[in-house]
């Protein structure tokens, strides 16, 4: 159980770079695992579900190095790629293990993916039903999960129309169609993180994206290793950003964060509520990023619905805590896919507030909050359900508490921020420090 700060009178201050981009952390090592060539990673994030990749290519027979300070991935392209000697461990990744799916679903072995309890409770025929129309075979439990055999075999151009918004699938189904013989072209349901696209490109993929959702794939390019450097993380980062902006007599800055059109939902979302940020945008010839600096607001309620969400999915606790603190009633709407996280995000976000005395309903696709500036606290013992992203959201909202509050289970933050804590606690010394995670 560990004990959460109460922010100071002062508030919190100082400049930071937050932790790499988890999502592009991971695409990183897959696709520079199947270049041909070297690529070399910066500031890649070394949380545990980003390691669980890494070590899932190293068991493919991809040799990667690790100096503590850069990450060098000698690529073997797809047909290099060799049966691992035992189940490749997922721990809890889902990005790993749906990617994983598509990316292998052409090889020519057999691969079975395993993972720890809570993953092996989410859905995954999510991707193995759309990777049949690749020529695709996955097989599943019978509850449509965990533990997985991929059964590798040659795959084949198709025309798919996707069922559900999410850049998972999305990716996975990319992976498939660069290893098809003929052209293939995905169309999404709304448009979703384009991560993948961008980094394939770099790497010299032929994909192209019309009208925002649709790709069109043209397998047969060899993808050639290159130098990578991480942005950092918008959803680490929001950590923060909602922080200052709920804490009163706050100011902080957040370097090199990354600032893709299809992440920023959650910089919308606090310019909607009245949150007072700036942006200094840096040049890039990939993913964008810049500083961001934000200070403490007064907040107007805010009104979500389906349209919204797939740019803030990660962020939707982060959505339901700035509405606990507005003045006024919000509504999120549309965000059914938060109950297929790592936990049940829309009922445990929900019994964390009620522990904080947030007047909140639960709706089976969101919630309805109503929120005002102080709580009066029902239950100290808060947890994480070992939900990373419920953790990190419970330590930020113990900021605002008049008494002590405890976090069980907080060392699930290390999932995507292992340095999460001592973050916090820099930002509430006010000290003016530069602390670049790797």
């Amino acid at each position: 159980m560990k004990e959460l700060p109460i922010a100071n009178q002062t508030g919190l201050h100082g400049t930071l770079t937050v932790p790499g981009d988890k999502s592009i952390s991971h695409r990183a090592i897959m696709i520079g695992s199947i270049a041909e060539g070297t690529t070399t990673i910066h500031h890649f994030l070394r949380g545990n579900d980003c390691l669980s990749t890494l070590q899932a290519f190293r068991d493919l027979g991809v040799q990667i190095e690790d100096n503590g300070d850069t990450i060098t991935v000698h690529g073997k392209g797809f047909a290099g790629l060799h049966p691992a000697s035992h189940p490749l461990d997922m721990g809890n990744s889902g990005t790993t293990t749906r990617l994983m799916m598509g990316l292998l679903a052409g090889s020519q072995f057999t691969t079975k993916l395993i993972g720890d309890a809570s993953l092996s409770k989410r859905p995954m025929k999510r991707v193995s039903e759309p990777l049949k129309a690749f020529g695709g075979e996955v097989q599943l439990t019978t509850n449509g999960t965990l533990p997985a055999t991929i059964v590798g075999q040659q795959l084949h151009g198709a025309e798919y129309e996707m069922k559900v918004a999410s850049a998972q699938v999305k990716s996975a189904l990319i992976f498939a169609a660069l290893q098809a013989k003929q052209s293939s072209t995905i169309v999404e349901k709304l448009p979703t993180r384009n991560h993948t696209e961008i980094m394939l490109r770099q790497f010299g993929a032929h994909i192209r994206t019309v009208a925002h959702k649709i790709i069109l794939v043209e397998p047969g390019s060899p993808l050639i290793g290159r130098e990578i450097t991480v942005p950092g993380d918008m959803s680490s980062a929001a950590f923060f950003l909602v922080a200052a902006t709920i804490v009163p007599h706050s100011k902080v800055t957040l370097k090199g964060v990354n600032l893709n059109p299809t992440r920023t939902g959650i910089i919308d979302i606090l310019r909607q509520m009245g949150a007072k940020l700036t942006i200094e945008e840096r040049f890039s010839t990939g993913e964008p990023s810049g500083d961001i600096t934000i200070e403490s607001s007064a907040l107007r309620p805010i009104h979500l619905t389906a349209k919204d969400i797939p740019a803030v999915i990660d962020e939707l606790p982060l959505v339901a805590l700035l509405a606990a603190c507005a003045d006024g009633q919000s509504t999120i709407h549309g965000a059914q896919e938060l109950r297929v996280k790592e936990t049940d995000r829309i009922k445990t976000v929900v019994a964390e507030l009620r522990k904080l005395g947030v007047q909140v309903k639960e709706l089976p696709d969101g919630m309805v909050i109503d929120g005002r500036s102080s709580w009066d606290v029902q239950d100290p013992q808060l947890e994480s359900y070992g939900d990373h992203r419920l953790g990190m959201m419970d330590a930020i909202a113990a900021l605002k508490a008049d008494q002590p509050l405890q976090l069980a289970h907080a060392d699930a933050v290390a999932v995507s921020y292992p340095g999460f804590f001592d973050d916090l606690a820099t930002l509430l010394g006010g000290t003016q420090h530069d602390n670049d995670l790797n």
